[in-house]
């Protein structure tokens, strides 16, 4: 069955079948160059996230807790230690989204690479699929995900729901059980499996538990397809049924056929690249403060106050009054941008340090900066006004938008190249670096995915 038939045998109300029969028709040879190119750069990013991923506090608490033996059968990223594939993906899914510095995606309201890519890869490393197999699984499972984020729409967000932890599941799920052959049947069984385990709260933002969201979405969505495979039992229409994923979860759902043009760009062309270690609801305010900074040559000294208008939304995602640590910096939209006017590379990851936070500078800065998150219908979600007055007398003000994808695709795989040495390097050293980057770069020509693991471990 080709992807269009299996698209047009599923009704728009019965979700979690045409989700899993468009995935399992979905083959290598409906993989497009840009499909395959944005997919590449989505896991140089993921790869480069998860080795930097694997200095942070977490990286030994999950390692020593989930670790096996040297028979084991995945790698660990950066870490000389392997582990079964369950926890394999469990730990780097976790490691890939510890910095809060990897890929998102509008359609999903989340991230979208860091539970996809964990459960592949184990998948791929564990059964010596191919770069090529591996890649057309993770396309997959994007699409899934975004797919079912793109129905859903704003309002399971809006609950407390990190859509990173619930559609990712759902992603990981379609992604593995894609590399490991199911049917449309067993796939929808998997999806049905995946939600019953679709979790993730806000409330845990700004600690180690927003990273294990992604990480226990890899493994939850793994658990499900090697479960369905195996015959294990569970409602194939768990999503749109009656006290299923939707009734429970997403107020406001609209069912929607999948991918009802085949030739349209796939979700994976719509990623978008962190260039800054903060929430992404952040870099459109610290974009434009960059911005002004280099247009007005002002800096924190010229300042007598600052007004971010931005999305509503925002006051419940990045709005850490007080942050206490360097990793509630990341979501403290008025601190950061009090260090982006100070002249703080908001793109290195020394920057978000518990002296940071805690910093006399800094604090009467963010004291001065207020939000204003009055609705406008020309604002778009992550982008954002800022005004500064000046003690000159003056205010100046600018617009930024970081929630447009890049038109320049090459440009992007250059500064994610350069990301991917400035994050591995330290890690891994530069040779190993260097071998990685070559080896993702041609990632759908690998016969299986051993080197690449070697490199990166």
């Amino acid at each position: 069955m080709t992807a269009t038939a299996a698209t047009s045998a599923a009704t728009s109300t019965e979700v979690t079948k045409g989700l899993a029969s468009w995935s399992a028709a979905y083959s290598p040879k409906a993989a497009t160059t840009a499909a395959d190119t944005w997919a590449k750069h989505a896991l140089l990013d993921w790869f480069a996230c998860t080795i930097a991923g694997a200095k942070e506090p977490l990286a030994d608490i999950l390692a020593e807790e989930f670790r096996s033996g040297a028979g084991s059968a995945c790698t660990l990223i950066a870490r000389a230690a392997k582990a079964s594939i369950h926890d394999a993906a469990l730990v780097n899914g976790a490691l890939s989204h510890a910095l809060d510095y990897d890929d998102v995606n509008q359609l999903m309201g989340g991230h979208p690479s860091a539970q996809v890519a964990a459960a592949v890869l184990a998948v791929g490393e564990a059964m010596g699929k191919s770069g090529r197999d591996t890649l057309t699984a993770f396309i997959a499972g994007y699409e899934v995900e975004c797919r079912l984020g793109e129905m859903a729409g704003d309002k399971h967000y809006d609950l407390g729901f990190h859509a990173t932890g619930t559609y990712g599941t759902f992603g990981a799920a379609a992604g593995a059980a894609k590399l490991l052959g199911l049917d449309a049947d067993k796939t929808a069984i998997a999806l049905g499996i995946a939600a019953s385990q679709a979790s993730g709260l806000k409330i845990n933002f700004g600690t180690m538990t927003k990273p294990f969201h992604a990480g226990k979405a890899a493994q939850n969505g793994l658990m499900a397809a090697r479960l369905a495979a195996r015959d294990f039992t569970a409602r194939g229409d768990a999503i749109e049924a009656p006290q299923g994923f939707v009734a429970t979860q997403v107020p406001g759902f609209k069912a929607a056929p999948v991918r009802p043009d085949a030739k349209a760009p796939m979700a994976v062309e719509s990623n978008l690249f962190k260039y800054h270690a903060a929430c992404y609801l952040t870099h459109s305010s610290i974009e434009a403060i960059r911005e002004l900074k280099r247009q007005h040559n002002i800096g924190a000294d010229d300042m007598k106050a600052m007004t971010l208008r931005v999305d509503p939304g925002h006051l419940k995602v990045c709005d850490i009054a007080d942050p206490k640590s360097g990793l509630e910096i990341k979501f403290a939209i008025r601190h950061l941008s009090g260090m982006a006017l100070a002249g703080e590379d908001t793109a290195a990851l020394g920057t978000y340090s518990d002296a940071n936070a805690h910093d006399d500078r800094f604090v009467a800065l963010r004291q001065r900066i207020k939000l204003d998150t009055s609705p406008n219908p020309q604002r778009h979600r992550h982008g954002a006004s800022v005004a500064i007055e000046l003690k000159d007398g003056r205010t100046i003000e600018i617009d930024h938008n970081v929630g447009v994808p890049a038109k320049d695709v090459a440009l992007q795989g250059e500064k994610l190249e350069a990301k991917f040495h400035a994050l591995a390097e330290p890690v891994i050293g530069r040779a190993r670096t260097k071998a990685a980057i070559t080896l993702i770069n041609r990632f759908e020509d690998l016969p299986n995915l051993k080197a690449l693991m070697e490199a990166v471990a």
